[in-house]
C-alpha cells in the first residue's frame, strides 16, 4: 500500500492511495464520517426566548454548529454552553459561551438568527461526544474518493471540529479497534 500526498491545509486533505482494495478504500471512507467522534451540541434548554423563531427550530439550528473536539475527552464527558443575548441585533455561533476553553465553536461568524429590538434569547447547551453514526451532526466532515484503475484518490474536507488529516488518522485507529472486536469475537468461537 502506498499513500501520496496531493494537498494537506487546514480544510482540505487530499491523497492518492494505491495498492488497496476497493472494500478497504471503502472502509476507511465509511469509518471517518461515522466514527470518528466529535463534540455536537445535544441538548438545548430554553429560559427565554421571545423572538418569532420556535424553540425547536433555534436548536436545532446550534446543534448544527460545529464545535472544536480536542485530543483526550471521554465518551461521558458533557461541555456547557450558554447564551444570553438582547435584540436588536444578530446572534452569531461566537455568542454561546462555552464552560470548557477547548471546547469552543469552530467558527465564530456562523449567524444563529436576528432578534428584534428587545427581544431576548437566553439557554443553556450541552455538547457531546458522539460519532456520525448516532447522528450527523457529529460527522467532522465530507470525505469521498474517486477511482482511476487501483489508485484512490481520497478528498477529506473538515468542517472545522479537528484538522482533516486527524480525521483520516482517527478512522484508522477505528477500522484497527474494530478488527480487534472482531478478533477477540472470534477467538470465542
Amino acid at each position: 500500500m502506498k499513500i501520496d500526498v496531493l494537498e494537506d491545509n487546514s480544510k482540505v486533505f487530499r491523497f492518492k492511495l494505491s495498492g488497496a482494495s476497493n472494500a478497504y478504500a471503502n472502509a476507511l471512507r465509511r469509518m471517518a464520517t461515522s466514527h470518528v467522534k466529535t463534540f455536537a451540541i445535544d441538548s438545548t434548554t430554553f429560559y427565554e426566548n421571545s423572538s418569532a423563531m420556535f424553540d425547536e427550530y433555534i436548536a436545532h439550528r446550534i446543534g448544527l454548529i460545529p464545535i472544536l473536539t480536542p485530543e483526550g475527552y471521554a465518551d461521558n464527558e458533557e461541555v456547557l454552553f450558554t447564551l444570553d443575548a438582547t435584540g436588536p441585533g444578530t446572534v452569531y455561533s461566537k455568542d454561546l459561551n462555552s464552560s470548557d476553553k477547548e471546547v469552543k465553536v469552530a467558527n465564530d461568524k456562523i449567524p444563529i438568527m436576528k432578534l428584534a429590538n428587545e427581544q431576548k434569547l437566553r439557554l443553556d447547551c450541552k455538547a457531546v461526544l458522539k460519532d456520525g453514526a448516532s447522528h450527523a451532526k457529529f460527522q467532522p466532515g465530507i470525505v469521498t474518493y474517486d477511482q482511476k484503475d487501483d489508485v484512490f484518490e481520497f478528498y477529506v474536507e473538515t468542517f472545522g471540529q479537528m484538522p482533516p488529516k486527524q480525521i483520516v488518522n482517527k478512522a484508522m485507529e477505528a477500522i484497527k479497534e474494530e478488527m480487534k472486536n472482531l478478533e477477540k469475537e472470534v477467538k470465542k468461537l
